[in-house]
Formats: C-alpha cells, sequence, structure tokens
C-alpha cells in the first residue's frame, strides 16, 4: 500500500508572465483516493496534464508508475483511466461504437464489466454521443475510462455541471473502483464536500503553490471552529494568538485554530471573550479559511 504511484518533485510551469505551479512538489500511494482542491486557476488540470505527459515540466521531475510519462508514454498511458472536465467525445459515434474503439487502446478492456457500467449508468450503446446530455456524456466518459480496469484513475472535475444524481453515480464507480484492490483514484473538484466525503488525502493548490497535503481525517482532526462573543463589538477582527482566519462582526466572531486551541483559549479570556460554541470544520470551511489566509500573507508588504 506504501507504494507511490505518483511521484511529483519541485515541478514549475509558466505560461507567460503567469505561474501556473510553483515547487509543487507530492506523491500519490497505490490504493489511496487523493483529493486536489484549489480554486479556478489554481493549477489543478495543469498537474493533471503532467500527469498524463501532456505537458513537458520546465522544472522540476515527474514519475507515474516510476516512468516520464512525456518520454515513456507506452509505460504509462495504457494503465492510466481518464475522464476531462470537457468530456471530449466523438459525436459522430454510437455509445457502442466508442466502446468498441476504445477496446482496442487497452489490452485489459473488460467487456462484462463495460455492460455492467452500461447498465449501472443506464445508457443506451446504439445512441449517439452528439445527443447525449451532459450527465450521460459524463457517464458515458467514466464508462471508458473505467473499463479497462486502470490501474490509476484520474478525474478532472468529474462532477461539473451536473446534476445530484448523476454526481452520485460517478461517486458510487470511484468507491467501486477503490474497492479494487490495489487501484488508486486522483480527483480535482470544487465540491469539497465530495472531496471530504470519499477521499482519504487532499492536496491544496493556491496560485499554484500547494498550501497542504494531508490526509483529510488528520487535516480536520486538528483543526477546530470557536465561535466566541466579546463585551464590546469590534471594529475590526480580533488578533488572538492562535487563531488562523477570522469570520463574523460587532460583538460575535468565529475563528479557525491549526492545533493551537490552548494558545488561542489562553488569549480570548485574556481578552474577556466567553467561546459560545466549539465544533469540528468542514473540509471546506479549512479550505476558504486557507486560501483567505494565504490571500492575506500574499498582500502583506
Amino acid at each position: 500500500m506504501s507504494e507511490e504511484i505518483v511521484s511529483v518533485t519541485d515541478l514549475s510551469r509558466r505560461f507567460g508572465d503567469t505561474v501556473a505551479l510553483d515547487r509543487v512538489t507530492l506523491t500519490v500511494a497505490r490504493g489511496t483516493v487523493f483529493g486536489l482542491v484549489g480554486e479556478n486557476g489554481a493549477g489543478k488540470t495543469t498537474l493533471i496534464r503532467h500527469l498524463l505527459g501532456l505537458q513537458r515540466a520546465q522544472a522540476g521531475n515527474v514519475r507515474v508508475f516510476g516512468f516520464d510519462p512525456v518520454s515513456e508514454p507506452v509505460s504509462v498511458l495504457g494503465r492510466i483511466g481518464y475522464l476531462s472536465e470537457d468530456r471530449d467525445l466523438p459525436d459522430w459515434m454510437r455509445l457502442g461504437e466508442l466502446m468498441s474503439y476504445s477496446r482496442a487502446f487497452y489490452p485489459r478492456w473488460d467487456d462484462r464489466f463495460a455492460r455492467e457500467l452500461l447498465t449501472m449508468f443506464d445508457l443506451n450503446p446504439g445512441q449517439k454521443v452528439r445527443t447525449l446530455s451532459r450527465g450521460q456524456r459524463a457517464r458515458a466518459g467514466l464508462l471508458v475510462a473505467l473499463a479497462h480496469r486502470p490501474e490509476f484513475l484520474v478525474l478532472d472535475e468529474p462532477s461539473s455541471g451536473l446534476d445530484p444524481s448523476t454526481r452520485q453515480d460517478i461517486l458510487a464507480a470511484v468507491v467501486r473502483t477503490v474497492a479494487d484492490e490495489g487501484r488508486t483514484v486522483l480527483f480535482s473538484s470544487h465540491l469539497l464536500h465530495e472531496v471530504e466525503r470519499v477521499a482519504d488525502q487532499v492536496a491544496m493548490l493556491h496560485r499554484g503553490r500547494l498550501l497542504l497535503d494531508e490526509r483529510v481525517d488528520q487535516l480536520l482532526a486538528r483543526h477546530r471552529l470557536l465561535t466566541m462573543h466579546f463585551p464590546c463589538a469590534l471594529a475590526a477582527q480580533p488578533q488572538l494568538a492562535g487563531g488562523l482566519c477570522w469570520w463574523g462582526e460587532g460583538t460575535e466572531w468565529t475563528c479557525l485554530t491549526d492545533g493551537e486551541q490552548t494558545l488561542l483559549r489562553e488569549a480570548a479570556a485574556a481578552a474577556g471573550a466567553e467561546i459560545v460554541e466549539e465544533r469540528p470544520p468542514s473540509l471546506e470551511e479549512v479550505f476558504l479559511a486557507r486560501l483567505k489566509h494565504a490571500s492575506a500573507r500574499s498582500e502583506e508588504p
């Protein structure tokens, strides 16, 4: 389980004056569901394109299954299943023809599993791809990505623009893929509750930089949300030691703390504030707080 499927070291990429990736280092272990999150333009898709060998590293290196996906694509691509955000499928084909076409590229294509997915996703093999709805295209793309039972499944915003029912289907397929021994999933998503539900590990990108890379359970366990009532209304957010990020107004403020609960409690007591609520945060709340904190630090002189 400790074998690394992906190893990225000091990966950097620029597009003109824009820094898309800035010295990103991360690993994805076999059997892991790895969530990749970040705001639009954070570098998620650029990172995925490097894993697929579609872009060459300008600095640093990328290894997938121990190989460079750019110089050794034969050793990499046949072992990856990929669903892009735009679900780029040939419109002129029927779905059954798309399945036959895709089968030719993957020696390990499993016809029985493909038929199971066809039924599970309620797809008609005789239907033209161009007539599929957005949700049906996502299901069809996922079918093609899964049917050869890839060792490594890469999903770029798989739930983008889809209805809740289709999102549930995709999540079920991801969980099923991971349930097969030794299979690994990396998916980027802006839907943080989905990442929290299915991911073992999460990496957060912000303006091309890696903010954190940690197990989801450990990340959530060391953060807490504390809501405080101050004796007098505050014109600006409190400046208390141990607080990572603040929200609120007047006399009531909520703070996210990152392993500094004792320090924050002592500072709150010294300021005359009463802690009226305490709870664990969601992954989305941690993500938003981290982005706010990172943006504030970048604006400091």
